[in-house]
C-alpha cells in the first residue's frame, strides 16, 4: 500500500519560506517521478514542480527561481523549498508519485496559508 505523507505547511508572512517534506512509502521511491501539486480554493489543482529519477526537474513557470524541488532516495523523500512566498500561493499543497507503470498517488495535502 502507498502512502505519502506531507508536512512542513502552516501560516507565513509574504516574502518568507517554508520547507515542505513528502514521506514515501509501499513503492519503489528511486525508480518514481515524485511531485508537488498545490489547489487554491475554487482553482484546479496544478502543477508546481517534479523531480524524476537522476534528479530531473521541472518546474511551473510561475515558480522558478523561487522553489527548489529534491529527493533523498536513501530516505524515501521529496522536499520542495518555497522561498519569496506570496498570498496568492495559499493552497493546499499535495505531494505526488508516478511509479513505472505511470500509476499516480497522492498524499493527503498540507495547508500553506500565505498573509499579506
Amino acid at each position: 500500500q502507498v502512502q505519502l505523507v506531507e508536512s512542513g505547511g502552516g501560516l507565513v508572512q509574504s516574502g518568507g519560506s517554508l520547507r515542505l517534506s513528502c514521506a514515501a512509502s509501499g513503492l519503489i521511491f528511486s525508480r518514481s517521478v515524485m511531485g508537488w501539486y498545490r489547489q487554491a480554493p475554487g482553482k484546479q489543482r496544478e502543477l508546481v514542480a517534479t523531480i524524476a529519477p537522476g534528479d530531473i526537474t521541472n518546474y511551473a513557470d510561475s515558480v522558478k527561481g523561487r522553489f527548489t524541488i529534491s529527493r533523498d532516495n536513501a530516505k524515501n523523500t521529496v522536499y520542495l523549498q518555497m522561498n519569496s512566498l506570496k498570498p496568492e500561493e495559499t493552497a493546499i499543497y499535495y505531494c505526488n508519485a508516478r511509479n513505472s507503470l505511470n500509476r499516480n498517488y497522492w498524499g493527503q495535502g498540507t495547508q500553506v496559508t500565505v498573509s499579506s
